[in-house]
Formats: structure tokens, C-alpha cells, sequence
């Protein structure tokens, strides 16, 4: 007797659930987009307009102060070398697309986090939400982006926040819940409220490793926005998407090479910042 199991149509209820996003959303996404790429190319317009040895100096004199001499030299020499393989709109444009994604990840993340820290219930509920969203290949999140906000940057951008959140949103909930029990009984002790407890006790010890929260999601970042290329968003990962199609070696080796000393002068100057956050007297 032959019989089988019933395939679960998974597919067919994500196809339909997508179609469904997207009839009753595209509207809303689509307003988002406009703006969100209006943005984009506003910022890049205005970067890659001031001179690039402006831009060099300004970032390595920022990241001597934050990291040392060392850090400011890597971001020197790094940069200028940029500039000088003729990457550097590429670099801007790839510079442009992380930050803003970072920023809004860590918008999103840093107050879920400190949600998830809080409430006990809201972290078993979605903790596996998270365990999923990091265990997706990258190239899946591509996938949704293109129905609501089509080919281009602002896919690129909406696909790298939703890839590089859930770092920055488990070492928030981490840092607030590693603060010593002590700590946060002293607080009550003294009558502090539970606003007052959150931000002059449990954030400020916990901001070492929000810190490598935002480290963490800034190479995330980097990394989903070179992938990214494959749905049209510029910088670094365009050229070594289109020297891969060309078959252009030399290029894409330029263009990794490029990827790279970014991805280092990114995080030294993150690491930097999360050692400054450390309180004094720790490891």
C-alpha cells in the first residue's frame, strides 16, 4: 500500500501571505521608499561633493580621537588607498547605505531590547523570533524587499536593517539583565523609579555591551548591503557583482579589498567606542 504524507504548503501560504502584504501595503512602502530614497541620494550627493582628502581627514582626525593613534592611521592610509584604486564614490555610497541602516537598526533594537530585558514574558514569546532571523541565509531577506519597495537602494537598505537587528536588540536585553541584582536593589532602596533605575543604573552599566550590540550590527550591516548589489544598491558590492558578471578579476579583487578595509576601520572605531562605554576598574 503506497500512501504519503501531505506536503505542508508553506510556500503557498507565503506566496499568498506576501500577496496579501502587499496589495493592502504597497501603498504605505511605497511613500516610504520615496522619501527613504530621497534621503539616500541626497546624502551621497553631498558627501562625494566635498573632496575627498576633506572627508579622509575629518574621518581619521574622528577616529584618532575616539580609537588612538593606531585607529586614525588605519583610517587614513585605508582611505586614501581607497581613493586612490578610483573606489571612492563606491566607498561613499557604500558608507551612506550602513550608516543610515545602522541607525535605524539600532532605533529599533536598542528600545526592543530594552523591552525584552524588562519583561520576561515578551523575551521567551520572541527569543525565538530572533533565534530564526539569525539563522536565515541573508540572500532570504532579499527576497520580501523587492514586492514592497522594488529594485534598488532603498531595498537594499530595508533588508539590511531587518538582517542586522537582532544583535543589537539580544546584547541590549543581555547588558540591562547582567547589571548586579545589588545594584538595581539599591536603587529601589533609595526610592528611585523604575525610569530612573533604567537610566542611571541598569543603561549605564549595560552600555559596554550595547556597544558590541552596535558593533556586531554594523558588520551585519556591511556585509547584507554588499550582498545586496544583487537587487541593484550601489557601492562596493555593485563592483564586485558586475566584475563577477564580467568575469573582471582584477576588479572584483579591488572592490573586496575595498570591502575589507572598511569593514576594519568600522570595527576598530565600534570596538573603540565600546571600550570608552566600560566603566573604570573593569576588564
Amino acid at each position: 500500500m503506497d500512501w504519503t504524507i501531505p506536503k505542508f504548503p508553506l510556500d503557498t501560504l507565503s506566496d499568498e501571505g506576501l500577496d496579501w502584504l502587499t496589495d493592502h501595503g504597497s501603498w504605505l512602502t511605497r511613500a516610504v521608499s520615496r522619501h527613504v530614497a530621497d534621503w539616500i541620494d541626497a546624502l551621497t550627493s553631498a558627501l562625494v561633493a566635498v573632496p575627498p582628502w576633506i572627508l579622509i581627514g575629518a574621518a581619521a582626525l574622528a577616529t584618532w580621537k575616539v580609537g588612538g593613534r593606531r585607529v586614525g592611521l588605519l583610517t587614513l592610509f585605508g582611505l586614501l588607498f581607497l581613493w586612490n584604486l578610483r573606489l571612492w564614490q563606491a566607498t561613499v555610497e557604500t558608507l551612506v547605505l550602513v550608516v543610515l541602516a545602522t541607525a535605524a537598526a539600532l532605533v529599533i533594537g536598542i528600545p526592543v531590547g530594552i523591552w525584552f530585558a524588562l519583561s520576561r514574558r515578551a523575551w521567551r514569546i520572541f527569543s525565538p523570533v530572533l533565534d530564526m532571523m539569525q539563522t536565515l541565509p541573508s540572500f532570504v531577506y532579499l527576497i520580501p524587499a523587492l514586492p514592497f519597495f522594488g529594485l534598488g537602494a532603498v531595498s537594499a537598505c530595508f533588508a539590511t536593517i531587518v538582517f542586522s537587528v537582532p544583535p543589537v536588540i539580544r546584547l541590549t536585553a543581555l547588558g540591562i539583565r547582567n547589571v548586579p541584582a545589588e545594584l538595581v536593589e539599591a536603587s529601589d532602596a533609595f526610592g528611585g523609579s523604575s525610569a530612573q533605575k533604567l537610566f542611571k543604573v541598569q543603561l549605564p552599566l549595560a552600555l559596554p555591551t550595547i556597544m558590541a550590540g552596535v558593533n556586531q550590527t554594523m558588520m551585519l550591516a556591511l556585509s547584507m548591503v554588499v550582498i545586496a548589489a544583487m537587487i541593484g544598491a550601489g557601492g562596493l558590492g555593485r563592483v564586485v557583482w558586475q566584475s563577477i558578471q564580467r568575469l573582471e578579476a582584477g576588479a572584483g579583487f579591488e572592490a573586496g579589498i575595498g570591502i575589507v578595509i572598511l569593514a576594519v576601520i568600522l570595527d576598530r572605531a565600534t570596538q573603540a567606542l565600546a571600550a570608552r562605554a566600560r566603566p573604570h576598574g573593569t576588564a
